[in-house]
């Protein structure tokens, strides 16, 4: 799964981490059910933006949910999911774009795609999903082709670049296939009014993450000789994140003009998490978490050493002896203990769970699961973050003090 809008689950809070697997989940049966299992690959993390806009957009009914089956990407639990025109719409979308960045891999001869079998079976592949898309955008309205165009553009923009090319010149096709596809969720939603700031935010979108894919790729790339489109033009890290700036605070001032049903998860999708998406690429944001991380800080700082209380301590009056460890208890009866931890499994009974943790797909999407050997409590990935979580959960509703400062949503 791929996508520059990665959110925390800290962030969401529960309802709306609800909402975004909704659309995660149900973006990814969408592609099963119509297009089947191997089609699921195409699954990403902004390519659920669209069902997310179409969905904000509509009126309420009881059309745009069902109940799915146990999955094991979600551990074996059902969930309702999101589905009809707004998740077929992302289906089509991402399995198009999926289309071209396997055929751009294997133009580039990438890691396995250098051997000819192989760049063989990819184009085949690719050609596959490109006419699974189309058939998909036409069943709701939308032409595929303004994608196809673009990815074929951008070819010929690449091997025209150099030095002094202005950036926004290589990032123009992507901007023109977003803004298409976010502006025909005001058509799915029945809102045609909301068409133009949709597609502007849309444009501004494909521009960041144009950017953000060349900023976080240009010393990978500048390490196997790939194409990048800041090194090809020349185009420094300050300018790169002044126009991923101007793009951010555009796409709020877009959303400030969509009439929206309920906005809140495409607001916080689209007007905070891009914002942290943009500090994690250019390496200005942290984790709030990570000072947790080992249990040594509580809310009061670490410990401190030295104190009467400490075993280690030299001061400490009972010299790291227990005074009741062989007796009773000072009042009277045996003393309680918190029962012990589970104990550790074996090297093949770990290897056993461990492939069950894998089959089951908890590490990614589970909360948290018993660690194969350890058998301690771990988060899964949903729960790891990149995010300054100092803010209130207030947040998602942007009720926080100066969480919406910057884009003044009034939500």
């Amino acid at each position: 799964m791929f996508g520059i809008v990665r959110p925390c689950s800290h962030r969401l809070g529960e309802g709306l981490k609800t909402q975004w697997m909704a659309h995660l989940c149900g973006l990814c049966l969408t592609l099963r059910g119509d297009h089947g299992q191997f089609a699921r690959v195409v699954t990403n993390y902004d390519g659920l933006l669209i069902s997310v806009l179409t969905e904000g957009q509509a009126e309420r009914t009881t059309g745009w949910r069902r109940t799915a089956g146990p999955c094991p990407l979600r551990g074996m639990r059902t969930a309702s999911v999101a589905q009809g025109e707004g998740a077929r719409l992302a289906a089509a979308v991402s399995l198009v774009l999926a289309s071209a960045k396997v055929r751009d891999h294997v133009a580039d001869k990438d890691g396995l795609l250098a051997r000819r079998p192989v760049a063989l079976a990819a184009r085949r592949v690719a050609a596959s999903w490109g006419r699974a898309g189309a058939r998909t955008g036409s069943d709701v309205g939308f032409d595929t082709a303004v994608l196809v165009d673009a990815v074929d553009r951008q070819v010929g923009i690449e091997a025209l670049a150099g030095p002094g090319t202005p950036l926004l010149t290589v990032t123009e096709p992507t901007e023109t296939a977003t803004a298409a596809a976010f502006a025909h969720t005001a058509v799915l939603a029945g809102r045609p009014g909301n068409a133009e700031p949709l597609a502007e935010a849309g444009r501004l979108f494909g521009r960041l993450a144009h950017l953000l894919d060349a900023v976080e790729d240009r010393e990978t790339d500048a390490a196997s000789g790939a194409w990048n489109p800041l090194t090809a033009t020349g185009t420094p890290l300050v300018e790169a994140r002044r126009l991923a700036d101007d793009a951010l605070h555009g796409i709020r001032l877009a959303l400030r003009e969509v009439e929206f049903t309920d906005g809140k998860l495409a607001h916080l999708l689209l007007a905070h998490e891009l914002g942290r998406s943009v500090d994690r690429a250019f390496g200005t944001s942290g984790c709030g978490h990570q000072d947790h991380a080992d249990g040594a800080r509580g809310a009061f700082g670490p410990p401190q050493h030295g104190g009467p209380y400490n075993p280690q301590s030299p001061q400490s009056p009972y010299d790291g002896q227990n005074p009741y460890a062989g007796g009773g208890s000072p009042f009277g009866g045996a003393p309680s203990f918190p029962p012990p931890g589970p104990g550790r499994r074996g090297f093949w009974a770990g290897c056993a769970a461990a492939i069950g943790v894998c089959c089951t797909c908890k590490v990614c999407c589970a909360d948290e699961f018993e660690g194969p050997w350890s058998r301690r409590r771990r988060e899964g990935c949903l729960g790891n973050c990149d995010c300054d979580c100092s803010c209130c959960e207030a947040c998602e509703i942007c009720e926080c003090c100066e969480c919406c400062s910057c884009c003044d949503c009034g939500l």
